[in-house]
Order: structure tokens, then sequence, then C-alpha cells
């Protein structure tokens, strides 16, 4: 048996250890966040973005990961809808699996809870559903950006829209249901301050609020026919929607009064095709039909449906734009050093399947637009879209500067 001298153990391990330091080192994996109400009132949205999410690591690690070389390890939690499990999910993502940013979540409360936790932990917070204004109006974090048309955009758009419908059809009352969160309660508190500007002759006549997570709509749907308006704006959102449709449909109540405005994502517009009434008017907030001239979108809703079988929601198109949006942060930095990666994403023009956009300085607030329009069916797919679509550009609805500067102030007394 051949035996080795110390010598010349030695001399075998030196020139191991330089031939070692020769090799390439495997380049540190990127740890993404994916936060979402999975279950409960948030499932439906949630788990179309989750997939939009999968699709488009997929297509960056095929390229070598970020910058080539970063590969995205997925770390994916459930939320449950609720402040306090997003609470301890962000915590988690955070200390154990130690992410450098975190997309999502449902429920702008889930949000708010998660923002600052983020923050001082130096993680990036990227908004891809839950779009309370209040995520980046007020106590700025810049950690945090918004890559989904916020509730003042969305309420504007839907306040010009239903301004001009009432005027031709000559409402003069209309009552709101909103759920009752940080998300229902922004919608409604603007839609009602814009109508009062906009339509100053329309009298608000009754403001319903549903918990969410409301299962039985039967007690409102009576309240709503009690007080009989000329039209009704709820701001429902998730499986509580599609609970308020049935309730809906089931007394009927389109037929005794008007219901523009209410939140129809691509989501209902397939889901609700056989019932949806053609013609009325909804709001929506990234559909895919509106923007299949932008290549990113067409080879996305291409890529979506071959690998899932189906058309992507709003909920698919912004989470997938969310990706790509660290992607480009990640790009213009040079690195994937999160406060380098967020400095760079400050102001910056990024390309999305929804058109180039860019993100505000003064509330890392992503220059989307908003839509409002008419239902109807269209011999290019097998459930109604919009016919009659309004797109309304972000810089045109977002809310200006100056309100957002007074409103911080007079959030911290300064």
């Amino acid at each position: 048996m051949k035996t080795l001298t110390v010598a010349t153990l030695v001399t075998c391990l030196t020139v191991g250890v330089i031939a070692g330091s020769r090799m390439p080192m495997a380049a540190e994996p990127y740890h993404l966040g994916v936060a979402f109400g999975l279950t409960g009132t948030g499932a439906p949205y949630s788990r179309e973005a989750v997939d939009a999410i999968r699709m488009a690591v997929d297509e960056i690690n095929d390229e070598g990961g970020f910058l080539g070389e970063h590969p995205i390890t997925l770390f994916i939690e459930n939320t449950r809808t609720k402040p306090e499990v997003a609470t301890s999910v962000a915590t988690r993502l955070i200390e154990q699996d130690e992410v450098r940013a975190i997309i999502g979540t449902y429920s702008s409360a889930t949000a708010l809870a998660i923002k600052p936790i983020c923050r001082a932990n130096g993680v990036l917070h990227i908004a891809t559903l839950s779009n309370s204004e209040d995520i980046t109006r007020l106590d700025p974090s810049p950690y945090t950006y918004s890559v989904v048309p916020n509730t003042y955009m969305i309420s504007k758009a839907v306040a010009i829209g239903i301004a001009k419908l009432a005027e031709a059809n000559d409402w003069k009352s209309y009552v709101t249901i909103a759920s009752d969160y940080a998300w229902g309660r922004s919608s409604q508190e603007v839609q009602v301050a814009m109508l009062k500007d906009l339509a100053p002759d329309i009298q608000l006549v009754g403001s319903f609020w549903p918990p969410i997570g409301y299962v039985g709509f039967n007690a409102f749907i009576v309240a709503i026919m009690n007080e009989k308006p000329d039209f009704v704006l709820a701001s429902i959102a998730g499986a509580d929607n599609a609970r308020w449709d049935a309730a809906v449909r089931d007394y009927h109540l389109e037929k005794l009064t008007a219901i523009p405005g209410g939140l129809i994502s691509v989501t209902e517009l397939i889901n609700e095709a056989d019932w949806l009434q053609r013609g009325s008017y909804g709001r929506a907030r990234a559909p895919f039909f509106a923007h299949m001239d932008i290549p990113m979108m067409a080879n996305f809703v291409e890529q979506y449906w071959s690998r899932y079988g189906r058309y992507p929601s709003d909920w698919a198109v912004m989470a997938y734009d969310g990706v790509y949006a660290l992607k480009q942060g990640i790009e213009k930095a040079g690195s994937i050093e999160t406060d380098t990666v967020k400095d760079a994403m400050k102001g910056a023009t990024i390309q999305t399947t929804r058109g180039e956009l860019f993100f505000r300085d003064v509330d890392n607030q992503l220059s989307v637009s908003a839509y409002f329009g008419r239902i109807g069916d269209d011999l290019a797919y097998e459930f109604p879209i919009y016919v009659e679509l309004q797109e309304f550009k972000g810089p045109d609805i977002w809310r200006p500067e100056e309100e957002i500067l007074n409103a911080r102030a007079l959030s911290t007394g300064n």
C-alpha cells in the first residue's frame, strides 16, 4: 500500500487549496418571499398571483437568475388574509428564510402590517394586489413600492365614469357598500368625495359595511332595496365579491337598480360569464386584453395560456410585473444588495406588460392605469370582456403630490 509522508501530504493539500481557489464559486441565490392570502377571502386572486410569480421566476432562472448569476429561490407563505398572521409570516420569511424582498400581499390591512417589518429589516416590499393608497401615501418607506393602481387612482376613474352615466341616466341618489377594512374604507371615502365634486346633485342615501370574510349579504341587499337608490356603488373583492354577486343575482337587485363601477376583474369575467349582465359597467386593475398590442403582454398571455390553460387575471398580470420590476431594479443597480436596489428603483422607468411606466419619487407608486368600462361579448373570447373600455393613465388620476405631502405633515404633526 502506498504511503504519504507528512511533507507530501502538506504539498497535496496546498495544491488542492490553490486549485480550488481557481474554481468559480457558485453565485449567491436570491431568496424571494411571497406572502398572499392563499386561503380565505383572498384565495381566488392570490393563487392566480402566485402562478404568475412562479412563471416569472422560472423565466428568469432559465437565464441564470438575476444578473444572469443569482438563481431565485421562492419562499411562499399564506397570510390567511389576517394582519396578525401576515406579521408572523413576514418575520419568518426575513429571519428564517433570509429573503431580500417580499411580494404581496392580498388585503391592504396585511400590507400595512408587513410594511414596517420590511423597513426595519431592510427588505424590499413590492405591493402587487393590495392597493390602499396609505401603503405609500402615509409613513413612507423607502423599501415599499406599488405596481397596482391605488385606491385613489381607481376611485377617480370610477367617479369620472359614474358621473357621466349619472348625467346620461338622470340618477339622483345612490348607496355604497364596501368591505369594512383599509381598502374598502379608502375606496368608499375617495369615491364619495369625488362624486360630490363631479356630480353634486347626486345624494348619498346609505352606506353599508360588511366585514371582510362576510358570508351572507341578504340583509344588506334588503336594506339597500329599502333605500330605493338609483344606483349602488360596491367596493368588495375576492371571495366576498363572488358572494355579493351571487346575492345580487338571487334577489334580482340589478333589475331594481343600476350597479355600476363594481370590481369586475378578469377573474369575475371568466368565473361569472354565464350570468354577468351584458351592458353593465365595472372597474378593473389590469385587464390583459387592454394591452395585447404590447409585446411583453402578448408573450405573457401566450406563455401563461401554454402553462396553465387559461387567460391571466388582473392579479396575475400585476404579480408578474412585480417580479420584473424587481429584476429591472437589480439590473439598474448591478447588484442584489437591497439598499442599492431600492435606490435604483427610486424614480426608475421600467418595462411592464402594461407598457413603459415609472415610479413616482414622492410615493414609489408606479404610473399604472385604472380601467372603467361596459361589459359585452367579443368573438375572440369565450367570456365577456370590456367592449367599451376607458383607460385612465396613472399621472392623470393619482393624488397630487402636494396633497400627499400635506397629509404626511398632518399625520406626524409637522
